[in-house]
């Protein structure tokens, strides 16, 4: 079946596309007709019934040395316990389950699924038990069978829903391929929806489109998500869908057709070329259009369509797009490659497009087979998951390499929900996504996110509960706040803090997207608090009580420095050096004046809280009330704009001492115990605090500021060094206070 173009089907409501635009296929099995034969004399083991002729006929082209004896038993069986139960339609009941294997086999099933699917039903509504599945066709049978039954009890609209969901989707997670047979279960219902009543209908297609058609965009399976939407279309939007075929009937009633009038022009661009590839032409069905011409308004030819290109090996792929951007005019806004970074479905193809002189675009999908293969049926192209490769001696163990991400990332989620309405609603809420964006890790790792995700979105992606400890990020080499919306394409690094007690903030949740986010930091936050660590701003909290009230630091500290309180510091800070605190500010800087000479006998000296200029700064001086002198260091804006006022200049040298103060600030992503380590941090290279303010945390960033004593001018590029080394910080620099230096 085409991704693109619906599936020829016919019974009411299912919409056909007509005209030019139908895809050539072998005629359907005509399943009432079949349905109500007998079985046409005694079955033989070489011989398959023929009411499954069509079934057999598509999956030998798949799989052209599968063994069929296992299908003719199942059909035997299927067609024995369902005889005498009628569809609503009036059918044989035996149609249905023929119906779905068939949807199937067209899509590569493997004889397993196959086998499964023909008995899918027989549990639920006959005297087969699962110990006869079991004992006549294996365990493997017996466990998808069990599976699909499990969901046929689902009831989607009942008020137990979200429980019962949640335990189909662990059924599903165990193994794709029960999801595989439903998905196709639901088509073959859609397809033959017209026999009930208008508002079960509608109550049916509601389901399916919230539901069951964004996943099977999740597991890959295009085909059937296509003809879903358009039966959900026809179904719930009459009249759009009735103007969007009038739009199909009159275009194929054109008689020129642009798109194949292009995709002559591309095959002879590639045979040129020397590059083997099939080209053809993909009728959009009927969702597609509709969305197109909301979109673009009036629809040209080629916008019932799209050009599909078809070779042999990956590098083919960028071959042919070379060629077709060398020798035709690209649309170089309309290239994507999922080839380079498939999609989190496993879709992979490259997208792009060309013009034609008039203006007719096509968009064009080039892809090798293989990939074609999967993009049309998802999961289902991948087989039986879990049998061993010919050198794998796992003996069958039940691991799905090829599972897609999306879906581990459920299972993982759902695992962890604190509950059902939880699990229910964030489930919602990504099913709703039908966007998806690329972000690389620095080691050239991908990660497949939401539109609209966040740092944090992409923390609990790459490290899961692990990430609770993150403090901060790095986009495109630029630090960023974990609330940072990501781009397609950028490019993030993850910043890890140390303590394994790390504790999420509850403003993450404000900018978590995802569901595995949202429900590892809700599980972690309701944790029990004798559990939970403290709040990662509670050390500044504590820190700003404790300095709340004090005597200001003198000259150009600023409002918010304040003496230490040194009991609020650790024990394990209780080898530092005595606090300079227990002096009086005023000597401390009295003492501290030592340090600059000034050419004005009997002035005091004053070093700007501005800049806090140290030895061997460059400097210079200017009178201030007082009968004092500032010091600046040259560079200073506040002595710049003292020099502007036309304040005459003060010389000032370095005395002989090397004692003195300078006012650091060290800028960092909040986490519990970050006050505690700095200040650790600074005793342990022997420099005293006079004092210290932490500014309330803004985005999950932190602002320390402190003014410290240091024994030696030369020590200050270790001291920063160390502190910038603890976990968390990203910048430590001097203090600039503009407001300080104009006193």
């Amino acid at each position: 079946m085409s991704a693109e173009a619906t599936n020829p089907a016919t019974p009411a409501p299912a919409p056909a596309t007509p005209g030019p635009h139908r895809r050539k296929s072998r005629a359907r099995i005509d399943l009432r007709r079949l349905g109500r034969a007998a079985l046409l004399g005694p079955a033989t083991r070489d011989r398959l019934p023929d009411a499954i002729g069509h079934v057999a006929e598509a999956h030998r082209a798949h799989h052209p040395d599968a063994d069929f004896e296992p299908l003719r038993r199942a059909y035997l069986l299927a067609e024995s316990s369902h005889r005498g139960q009628m569809r609503k339609s009036g059918e044989p009941y035996i149609t249905h389950p023929l119906a779905v294997t068939l949807i199937l086999a067209e899509l590569g099933a493997e004889t397993t699924t196959l086998t499964a699917s023909l008995l899918h039903d027989t549990v639920e509504d006959t005297d087969v038990t699962l110990d006869q599945v079991r004992e006549q066709f294996g365990e493997e049978v017996r466990y998808l069978v069990d599976g699909v039954t499990k969901l046929e009890k689902v009831d989607y609209g009942a008020a137990a829903e979200p429980e019962t969901f949640r335990k189909m989707l662990v059924a599903t997670g165990s193994d794709v391929r029960v999801m595989s047979i439903k998905l196709a279960d639901r088509l073959h219902n859609m397809r033959t929806l017209g026999v009930m009543r208008p508002e079960k209908q509608a109550r049916i297609a509601k389901v399916t489109r919230d539901v069951l058609i964004p996943l099977a965009e999740r597991l890959g399976v295009q085909a059937l998500k296509t003809e879903l939407e358009d039966l959900v279309f026809a179904i719930l939007h009459p009249e759009e869908y009735e103007h969007t075929r009038e739009l199909i009937v009159e275009n194929a009633a054109h008689g020129d057709d642009p798109l194949a009038d292009m995709a002559e022009q591309v095959r002879t661009v590639l045979r040129e070329a020397d590059i083997q590839a099939e080209v053809l032409i993909r009728p959009r069905h009927f969702v597609s259009v509709h969305r197109i011409s909301r979109k673009r308004g009036r629809l040209r030819g080629a916008d019932f369509g799209r050009l599909l290109v078809l070779v042999n090996e990956d590098a083919d792929c960028y071959g042919v797009l070379g060629e077709l951007h060398t020798c035709m005019t690209p649309v170089v806004s309309e290239f994507k490659d999922f080839i380079a970074v498939p999609k989190f479905n496993l879709y992979q193809s490259l997208h792009t497009a060309v013009a034609r002189e008039d203006g007719e675009i096509a968009e064009v999908l080039i892809r090798t087979h293989q990939m074609h293969k999967v993009a049309e049926a998802g999961v289902i192209a991948l087989g039986n998951p879990y049998a061993p490769a010919p050198d794998d001696p796992s003996d069958g163990e039940r691991v799905d390499p090829t599972r897609p991400g999306w879906l581990s990332r459920l299972l993982t989620w759902q695992e962890a929900a604190p509950d059902t309405d939880t699990f229910w609603s964030t489930l919602r809420e990504d099913l709703a996504q039908d966007r998806e964006i690329t972000v690389f890790r620095p080691d050239g790792g991908a990660l497949g996110l939401p539109e609209g995700a966040s740092c944090v979105d992409a923390a609990y992606a790459q490290y899961g509960e692990d990430a609770h400890a993150c403090i901060g990020a790095r986009v495109n080499g630029r630090l960023a706040t974990l609330g940072t919306v990501l781009q397609d394409g950028d490019t993030v690094q993850l910043l890890m803090g140390q303590d394994p007690a790390s504790e999420p903030s509850r403003e993450w949740l404000e900018h978590a997207h995802t569901p595995a986010a949202r429900i590892a930091i809700q599980r972690r936050l309701a944790a029990p608090a004798a559990d939970a660590p403290g709040d990662p701003s509670a050390g500044a909290s504590a820190a700003g009580a404790a300095h709340h009230g004090s005597e200001p630091a003198a000259d150009g500290a600023g409002a918010h420095t304040t003496a230490p309180d040194t009991a609020a510091r650790p024990t394990a800070l209780s080898s530092r050096p005595p606090a300079p605190s227990t002096r009086p500010t005023a000597a401390a800087h009295g003492a501290r004046a030592a340090n600059a000479v000034v050419d004005l006998p009997g002035a005091s000296v004053r070093l700007a809280g501005c800049c806090t200029p140290v030895p061997p700064d460059e400097v210079t001086g200017f009178a201030v009330r007082g009968g004092a002198v500032t010091v600046h260091r040259v560079e200073c804006a506040g002595a710049a704009r003292m020099k502007s006022t036309g304040r005459p200049e003060i010389g000032v040298r370095w005395g002989d001492t090397t004692d003195f103060r300078v006012t650091l600030v060290a800028e960092s992503f909040g986490r519990p115990h970050l006050l505690a380590d700095l200040t650790e941090a600074i005793a342990l290279e022997g420099v005293a605090i006079v004092s210290a303010t932490v500014e309330p945390p803004s985005q999950q960033r932190v602002r320390h500021t402190y003014t410290l004593q240091l024994p030696d001018a030369a020590h200050l590029p270790a001291l920063m060094r160390a502190m910038r080394n603890v976990p968390g910080v990203y910048d430590v620099s001097r203090a600039h206070n503009a407001a300080a230096a104009t006193r």
